[in-house]
């Protein structure tokens, strides 16, 4: 499982910068640079609302499922990288983050 760093603070797994979900999907099958990926399981954190998708402790280490097939880390669609970061320190949906990790084949 790689090291996770996550920039999106407005979503609702964002935990001091971990991820506290267990899990997430990286998409941007098409993909050929970072900016054309972006972490799909992305959940914006509403004000004042209940979040009810947040969950326990935030996690340094996390499985990482990867669609985007043309990145060196991507290895039978799990991420293999031993650290990956989420960028999207002003997202209010998934597709305003990325994977800042992503590297072309």
């Amino acid at each position: 499982m790689p090291l996770l760093s996550c920039t999106a603070r407005n979503c609702v797994y964002n935990k001091e910068e971990y991820c506290s979900k267990g899990d997430i999907l990286v998409d941007g099958r098409t993909a050929e640079k970072a900016d054309e990926t972006c972490c799909r399981s992305f959940t914006e954190r509403k004000e004042g609302a209940s979040n009810r998708e947040e969950t326990g402790c935030a996690c340094k280490s996390i499985d990482v499922d990867c669609k985007a097939c043309d990145c060196v880390f991507n290895s039978q669609e799990r991420c293999s990288a031993d650290k990956i970061t989420i960028a999207g320190s002003s997202a209010c949906r998934c597709d305003d983050t990325k994977c800042g990790s992503f590297t072309a084949k």
